[in-house]
């Protein structure tokens, strides 16, 4: 007996998708000076716990599980993540312009260090308490860049995770905008 197969097709389109960023200008990528200290700050926001690689990954993960039934919602987190992306490119080159170097450990104040892991996502199926995680973190990342200028004395590198803030903001009215359509 000749066996049957299936094709699987995901209509959701991503052509054309741009990332969801506040229409606002980007300052210059800049510091005054080197300086290790802010660097080892801005490797947390780059790969620690609350981070841009959390946030990309928890986001793509999201987009995956959803675009199969939920386009729309799928087409908002992958445009959040690409706009994240452009958060840990940027975070990466302030982390180097400051004397820093890229390796996916934060650099924490008391000295330790801690490689990013998968550890630090929340996964799960159910598309309400995916967009609440969402917004939860977004409030986390703006409350820890808030902290962090409040430590950081380099209005050059304050202006850009100013700026980082302002799309993070952006971010969660997107998405209690989506905790409409669940």
């Amino acid at each position: 007996m000749e066996e049957k197969t299936s094709t699987h097709i995901n209509s959701c389109s991503f052509a054309g998708l741009r990332p969801f960023v506040a229409d606002l200008p980007n300052p210059p990528v800049a510091v005054k000076e080197k300086n290790l200290a802010y660097a080892n700050l801005l490797s947390v926001d780059y790969c620690g716990f609350v981070s841009e690689l959390s946030a990309i990954t928890q986001y793509i993960n999201n987009e995956n599980r959803l675009s199969l039934h939920h386009c729309s919602v799928a087409r908002t987190l992958l445009g959040i993540a690409m706009a994240e992306m452009m958060h840990l490119q940027t975070l990466g080159e302030l982390i180097v312009l400051l004397g820093g170097s890229i390796d996916y450990v934060a650099k924490l104040k008391n000295g330790e260090r801690r490689m990013w892991t998968p550890n630090y996502l929340t996964l799960t199926d159910c598309p309400r308490k995916m967009l609440a995680d969402e917004i939860e973190a977004e409030k986390n990342a703006i409350a820890q860049y808030q902290l962090h200028i409040s430590m950081i004395e380099d209005e050059c590198v304050n202006a850009v995770l100013a700026r980082i803030i302002e799309d993070e903001t952006y971010h969660i009215a997107l998405l209690k905008a989506l905790q409409k359509e669940f």
